[in-house]
């Protein structure tokens, strides 16, 4: 395994524009940057909770293919959620139905604000290559 580190995106204007990466490989490990509701083409995909969060994991397996991965490897997991109390169960609904049984490390974080003004949630990941 190489220690070198290697990067994933999607290829949306804002990740060059802002000198970020989806995600970043070193060492075998790969931290992924939190994930949102917007297609590949870099459009927003507005909703309720169970419809951004379905989006957003979406766009998390297609980071972890990047790196040659699935869900399987997953470490760890943090939610960023703008309506923590309201959107909890519609949130963990989600992801129990993605996760299956592997239960990576959790933790889900109430929020003022996410980097769009329509943007309830917001997940990021670690992962392990091997």
């Amino acid at each position: 395994m190489s220690s070198a580190p290697t990067v994933y995106n999607h290829g949306v204007s804002w990740e060059e524009g802002n000198s970020v990466s989806q995600g970043y490989r070193v060492n075998g490990t790969i931290y992924i940057a939190g994930q949102f509701s917007h297609t590949l083409e870099g459009e927003f995909v507005d909703g309720d909770a169970a419809v951004q969060t379905r989006q957003t994991l979406e766009n998390l397996d297609h980071v972890l293919a990047g790196f040659g991965v699935d869900r399987s490897n997953i470490a760890a997991v943090d939610f960023f959620l703008v309506h923590a109390k309201r959107d909890f169960e519609a949130v963990v609904n989600v992801w129990k139905a993605y996760i299956g049984e592997h239960r990576p490390a959790a933790t889900l974080v109430g929020v003022n604000y996410l980097a769009s003004d329509a943007q309830i949630v917001e997940i990021k990941v670690i992962a392990h290559a091997a």
